[in-house]
């Protein structure tokens, strides 16, 4: 079995595979081009990344945006990722219509070993991250491998994800805990719109 075919199932892999190493250069050529455009060039910018990631709906993506392979990662529509985000995407990570992601947050699927003769022959895997619909992951949060986030779910700024967050809460702090359910804060309204704050 192919060293990719492994790495997306999650299975031990070799991430100095001659073919990952192309896939990750790759990556890395299209990641560095786009960062380097000017905030005008938005359509060029759009059509690089496109080449990158899986996407069909509109979507912003602000530079600079980093990722190790690109091929795994799926943008719903109207998904937006603010300055300076990082997706390690060794296995596939989907974040869905309408979510924000704020600055310098780390989607993070890849593992290694605890066991430091493992580490010394460069065993690594992944798991997989899904983010729902209508998600706001606060900035420099962290998601780490295997969690998933439900819809309509609030993530503080800071905060460690280490496990998986149900849809329709505000969740903050480290390691991440649920604070209470999205239902519990009153609707938006002109009196009470910038008094909530994550």
């Amino acid at each position: 079995m192919k060293e990719k075919t492994k790495m997306i199932a999650g299975e031990h892999y070799n991430p100095l595979d001659p073919q990952l190493i192309v896939l990750r250069d790759r990556a890395s050529r299209i990641c560095h081009r786009y960062n380097k455009k000017v905030f005008h060039e938005i359509n060029l910018r759009n059509r690089l990344l496109r080449k990158l990631v899986n996407t069909t709906g509109n979507f912003w993506v602000k530079p600079p945006f980093y990722c190790d392979y690109g091929f795994n990662i799926t943008l719903g529509s109207d998904v937006m990722l603010n300055y300076g985000c990082v997706l390690l995407d060794v296995c596939p990570i989907t974040i869905g219509d309408k979510t924000l992601i704020g600055p310098q947050v780390q989607l993070v699927t890849a593992c290694h070993a605890l066991e430091p003769e493992l580490r010394e022959k460069n065993v690594e895997w992944g798991k997989p991250i899904t983010i729902g619909r209508n998600v706001w992951i606060g900035a420099g949060a962290i998601l780490c491998p295997g969690v998933t986030v439900g819809d309509n779910t609030v993530i503080g700024a800071g905060s460690v994800v280490t496990r998986s967050l149900p849809e329709n809460v505000v969740a903050v702090g480290n390691p991440c805990r649920k604070m209470s359910l999205r239902s519990a804060i009153p609707a938006a309204s002109s009196d009470s719109l910038g008094k909530h704050r994550i």
